[in-house]
């Protein structure tokens, strides 16, 4: 099965980048180019300042609620949470990220995972589940199949980038929280790497490995036939021997039996040769769960990006990013067309750009890139819809007001 990955809002490129990528497409003269360089230049440090600010909201919502704080918290408000989440998921928007709905989370825990292990979490131990993912892709990976000896090609989708945040209930068993060295009604914060899809269960902190219907097969199949030989081989006789002796007790039968010193050898021979066998047959069972939850670590430690307050700034970087790459490439194509655009004329027009010079499909958000284009005045509108670049050194002069008013006092 052929799988398309859906266009994204996520932008593939530095900002510095996308800066010499304007530069290099030819439409600006050198004095332009220079000009639009300090535009781009001012257009990064007016965001940076916002999202300074957009991270000090986050450090003080997150901080009594980080499990890694090294501070004392001063004072607890029941609201931070609610806060917090708030604050994120604006951040995530900004940053191009898409909430993974919960009919999307289900069909992704009923897929079959690509690691070949069966994962189940326990849902209700949690109070608050938000996934979001950014870059979607189709992948194909070689898994080995008949028990090693042919490999198959599996494609499947990918996600680059998952946030996970997770809320314990209030009411956790104090016994499961303490064996899990968590406290009720705390928050964990996570990003991933590289997640295939069918695979996000794994991502869930209390996810438990258990055993599919053909690893047990693989176990109990030959364990039924073997134990079959060895109760047959090993303990018949002594069977026989402990019937016989059982029957003359109950008076079916008025045959002594005599149990010698070489009867009760046997007999503690035949169970301690079953009993070796059992024993073995669970360590099969419990090396097999183990080699399991290891590859579950291992792929878990090389995909795990940041932990907690990491995690949103981290994220901050990232949607400052986004937001300068939107209106820096909105501003350059409305002020390189020969003619005003619509919304519509722009989007398609930076799309198109991307698709055919560096062979990449967008989702541009183009309501939002014009929307901060005009809150620096950077873009007027025409009564029929059509948006107007301002001249580069107009642009200069407007960009630099808003920097002087961000540290005006009196």
């Amino acid at each position: 099965m052929d799988l398309k990955p859906p266009a994204t809002r996520f932008i593939p490129f530095r900002k510095s980048d996308i800066v010499q990528m304007c530069l290099d497409d030819g439409r600006l003269n050198p004095q332009e180019q220079n000009e639009f360089k300090n535009c781009s230049s001012l257009i990064q440090a007016l965001f940076h300042f916002e999202f300074h600010q957009r991270a000090e909201r986050l450090k003080d919502s997150f901080s009594t609620l980080n499990p890694d704080r090294d501070t004392r918290a001063v004072k607890a408000e029941t609201s931070q949470c609610d806060r917090f989440v708030k604050e994120l998921e604006q951040l995530l928007d900004k940053a191009n990220f898409e909430q993974v709905s919960e009919a999307d989370l289900a069909l992704a825990l009923s897929e079959d995972s690509l690691f070949k292990i069966k994962l189940h979490v326990d849902f209700d131990e949690f109070a608050e589940v938000l996934f979001y993912c950014r870059g979607e892709s189709v992948r194909t990976e070689s898994l080995p199949t008949l028990f090693g000896l042919k490999p198959r090609d599996v494609q499947f989708v990918n996600y680059d980038r998952v946030v996970i945040y997770i809320r314990f209930r209030d009411d956790l068993d104090p016994k499961l929280a303490a064996a899990r060295e968590i406290k009720p009604g705390s928050v964990i914060l996570k990003l991933f790497k590289n997640v295939p899809k069918a695979d996000l269960e794994m991502l869930f902190p209390n996810t438990a490995v258990r055993m599919r219907l053909i690893d047990k097969l693989m176990i109990g199949v030959p364990a039924v036939v073997s134990g079959g030989i060895v109760i047959s081989t090993k303990l018949g006789a002594t069977l026989v021997l402990l019937g016989s002796l059982l029957g003359f007790w109950l008076g079916l039968h008025s045959n002594p039996v005599e149990l010698d010193k070489a009867a009760l050898i046997a007999i503690f021979a035949s169970f301690g040769a079953v009993g070796s066998y059992l024993w073995k047959q669970l360590n099969n069972f419990k090396n097999r769960k183990l080699r399991f939850i290891q590859s579950l670590t291992q792929n878990l430690y090389f995909k795990n990006l940041d932990n907690n307050a990491g995690v949103f700034h981290r994220l901050i970087d990232d949607a400052e990013e986004e937001e300068c790459k939107e209106a820096i490439l909105a501003y350059y194509f409305l002020l390189t067309h020969d003619a005003p655009l619509n919304a519509p004329e722009l989007d398609r027009a930076i799309e198109r750009w991307f698709a055919e010079q560096y062979n990449c499909v967008l989702d541009f958000e183009i309501n939002d890139a014009i929307g901060k284009l005009k809150r620096l005045q950077l873009v007027s509108e025409t009564p029929d819809g059509r948006v107007v670049a301002a001249p580069l050194s107009d642009a200069l002069v407007s960009l630099d007001q808003h920097w002087d008013q961000l540290f005006r006092f009196a």
